[in-house]
């Protein structure tokens, strides 16, 4: 997978970190059990703060995508993601909550939105 970070936007890194090996998940670039690069070697790749990369890999951890072990290093979760659950759609509804509220006050019409949400989902879904 190749990592591409925007040192200038309003995101901090780790967050498009973190962002960019999930969506490397659900595209399968990545393998249950699959090693990462270690948090040094990483941060030191792509020229960043190692507390940085450290950052991303404990919210990763935290949410069940990698698990890190001492002697194994850090690895793609190897039983999987959990499947979405009541904490997750709840979760869910209050990161879309202000997202479609923004959509509405700039006049972007429910079947634009949801056109938009389809379009982004086909992005990971198999190709055929």
């Amino acid at each position: 997978m190749f990592l591409t970070l925007d040192l200038e936007s309003e995101e901090p890194i780790y967050t498009q970190l973190k962002h960019q090996i999930i969506a490397g998940i659900a595209k399968k670039e990545f393998s249950p059990g699959e090693a990462l690069p270690s948090v040094r070697s990483l941060a030191s790749d792509l020229g960043i703060n190692l507390h940085t990369v450290n950052k991303a890999y404990q919210q990763l951890k935290q949410e069940g995508f990698i698990l890190i072990h001492r002697q194994k290093g850090v690895v793609i979760n190897p039983d999987g993601v959990a499947k979405a659950d009541d904490i997750y759609w709840t979760d869910l509804t209050a990161k879309l909550r202000p997202l479609i509220a923004e959509a509405v006050c700039r006049d972007v019409s429910d079947e634009d939105f949801q056109k938009l949400c389809s379009q982004i989902y086909t992005e990971f879904q198999p190709k055929e």
